[in-house]
């Protein structure tokens, strides 16, 4: 008899280990068989490691004038051509991934957790606490998100902090919704009345046992919605609201290069193409995510 127990104390561990494995496995499985899914997770390779090496990788001083060479096609020397005041496109696409990308998890860190934690709350406790939170919900929902980041960064004033907090602020409702949605379809489980019979504090069960069901969806939903972050970080930018010179930044650089759109047109083109890529990108990523981590696929 001790031995048998000695085995299954010994098995039992190793099975869960497997079975977690497996689980790994058939999850790169679904994302290995979605063409979509890998070109977007290749872009955002690329642009982690272009944020990460970009004085390695730019040919050229971003911020560096040569007026000499302004406004020059794209060739040879200047890959991607030159802007209005002579500095490398290419160099200053770059380095535009870096604020881009800052803009887009911080915003992700900030956001998410508050929608989570708002969105569980109602859900779970219902009453007039879900009537409170849903209703603050529907009045940040009913302004157009680009329109309300404006309002607030022309009070907070410009800047990458400023536009972090003022996208952060118009992007939690959304998850709310969708925390609520989860809690509220298995606030009455029987798991959940089982935690309460043996005491559990209620922070215990909203941490423990209704955030691992409410992540997934919110995770995808935080990924489909980095393309618009990255959107309205690049609208604040165009207005002169986000980044400030002499910083690379997509948004600027379209803004500054849309006087020469008809005969110098890659001024504009090439920060427009690099918004394209990242907002595709995240988007693929999102959609891929959705399929991968739906239980109905194993």
């Amino acid at each position: 008899m001790m031995l048998r127990q000695d085995w299954w104390l010994s098995e039992a561990p190793a099975s869960a280990f497997q079975a977690r494995c497996g689980r790994w496995y058939r999850m790169a499985l679904r994302t290995m068989r979605s063409p979509a899914m890998v070109f977007g997770l290749v872009i955002l390779a690329a642009m982690v490691l272009a944020a990460v090496f970009a004085p390695w990788l730019a040919p050229f001083d971003p911020n560096a004038q040569n007026v000499q060479q302004r406004l020059l096609p794209p060739g040879a020397t200047h890959w991607l051509g030159t802007d209005q005041l002579g500095r490398d496109l290419l160099s200053r696409v770059i380095y535009g991934t870096r604020p881009t990308l800052l803009i887009v998890s911080l915003v992700a860190l900030l956001s998410a957790p508050l929608g989570l934690l708002l969105g569980m709350c109602a859900g779970y406790f219902g009453g007039w606490v879900d009537t409170l939170l849903m209703r603050v919900t529907d009045i940040f929902m009913a302004f157009p998100r680009l329109v309300l980041a404006l309002a607030l960064v022309a009070v907070l004033g410009p800047g990458i902090v400023n536009a972090v907090i003022a996208i952060a602020i118009t992007a939690w409702p959304a998850y709310a919704r969708i925390a609520r949605t989860e809690t509220r379809t298995v606030r009455g489980s029987d798991f959940i009345q089982a935690a309460k019979v043996q005491g559990l504090r209620t922070s215990r069960i909203l941490f423990g046992h209704l955030l691992p069901i409410c992540l997934p969806s919110t995770v995808v939903r935080v990924t489909l919605d980095m393309a618009g972050i990255i959107l309205t970080a690049a609208g604040l930018g165009f207005l002169g609201l986000g980044a400030q010179p002499p910083m690379s930044e997509w948004g600027a650089m379209i803004s500054t290069g849309r006087q020469y759109i008809f005969d110098q047109w890659w001024v504009a083109a090439v920060p427009g193409v690099a918004i394209l890529l990242g907002s595709l990108a995240f988007n693929l990523v999102g959609d891929g995510l959705r399929d991968v981590l739906d239980p109905k696929n194993g």
